[in-house]
């Protein structure tokens, strides 16, 4: 394996080989999961096991492939130009290199994370499909083919918000993180707050997946909200009773902001408290 487990992450044997697969078959490392999983985490990672540098392109809804290609500012030359600036001569000036660039021309093997792909517009992987394949792009504005000086790992994180293009996914490795189960939450608990006491750990992940198993949430707690919660917990002003004596019939976890994130989650565990104390009255 090139990547395993490292003290601030834990990876299962099926994600180590899919970044070791990934690697072998020269294509980029597609990351899908819940959002809290770790799938941004999992590329700074790999970039520091392998003492790589990690260069991260955050996608947006406006984000166009170009984006991550170059920009050239047309604008800016032609303003200079009516001010008679001697940049102008030189169109390297005007050209922002984007994050594809920077890894191409990285002398050294690098980490190309391009984070959250799903968020762009349909057409987005389609128009990265040449450039991420062949490893190359033409600048028109020099009349240049930029070519990768070492082949980038590239790992692409998807929240699933969107299908991709099946002739992007062709090109790609692909890994679906699962949520963790207990055993591995509690690995990844230990790795975050390895002097944590294990009864505070044992009541905190009962909450925890009390309120994951529970029918008809909008949004589930996420592994980085657990540690999120943890941390509260763990606060000075925090009693080391507020889990151990909490009422069984509630359905509202203490702090639980850190946990649930709107509104209609807490109505929904609202309900199922008052139910819960009906029940227990009658």
């Amino acid at each position: 394996m090139i990547f395993e487990s490292t003290e601030e992450y834990i990876s299962t044997d099926e994600l180590s080989m899919a970044v070791d697969s990934a690697v072998k078959l020269e294509r980029p490392l597609l990351i899908k999961g819940e959002p809290g999983t770790g799938k941004t985490m999992l590329a700074e990672q790999v970039a520091a096991s392998l003492n790589m540098e990690l260069i991260e392109w955050h996608i947006k809804s406006s984000t166009k492939a170009i984006n991550g290609l170059y920009e050239y500012d047309a604008v800016s030359r032609l303003r200079d130009s009516q001010l008679g600036d001697e940049r102008v001569k030189d169109i390297r000036n005007y050209i922002k290199q984007g994050k594809l660039w920077e890894a191409f021309d990285r002398d050294e093997r690098c980490v190309l994370l391009i984070d959250e792909i799903d968020k762009a517009d349909i057409e987005f992987p389609n128009d990265l499909l040449q450039e991420l394949d062949r490893m190359e792009f033409y600048v028109y504005e020099l009349g240049e083919t930029v070519k990768a000086k070492q082949r980038p790992i590239v790992i692409i994180t998807s929240n699933n918000e969107k299908e991709l293009p099946d002739a992007f996914l062709r090109r790609c490795f692909f890994h679906y993180i699962n949520f963790p189960d207990r055993d591995t939450m509690q690995q990844i608990v230990e790795v975050h707050f390895p002097e944590l006491k294990n009864d505070l750990v044992k009541d905190a992940m009962e909450i925890f997946f009390d309120v994951r198993k529970v029918p008809g949430l909008k949004k589930k707690p996420s592994t980085s909200e657990l540690i999120d919660w943890l941390k509260l917990l763990m606060a000075d002003d925090i009693p080391d009773e507020i889990l151990t004596n909490r009422d069984p019939s509630k359905a509202i976890p203490p702090l639980y902001g850190a946990l649930v994130k709107n509104e209609q989650d807490v109505h929904l565990l609202e309900r199922l408290a008052f139910m819960n104390r009906r029940d227990s009255r009658g």
